[in-house]
């Protein structure tokens, strides 16, 4: 059972980096929209923080790929001693 629990938390941690992707980039779309609505700028600022969402999302990817990789390398560098 425990075994079964921790194959699930594997998954997990993977699932995460489409959910922060969305995420930041939904986030991102909504400021801009209400700051459109706001200030009557129409659709520069959602498109402008639609872009910075974009960008958060692939910075946050990078840095849960960056992450999985030391894992996977302690992981392999503990199998072989």
């Amino acid at each position: 059972m425990a075994e079964q629990k921790n194959g699930m938390f594997k998954y997990m941690k993977y699932s995460v980096i489409g959910i922060e992707m969305a995420m930041s980039v939904v986030v991102g779309a909504a400021i801009g929209y209400f700051l459109d609505i706001w200030l009557g700028t129409e659709p520069w600022m959602m498109l402008l923080w639609l872009i910075f969402g974009v960008i958060a999302g692939f910075r946050a990817l990078y840095r849960t790929a960056k992450r999985i990789m030391k894992e996977m390398e302690k992981d392999d560098n503990q199998g072989s001693d």
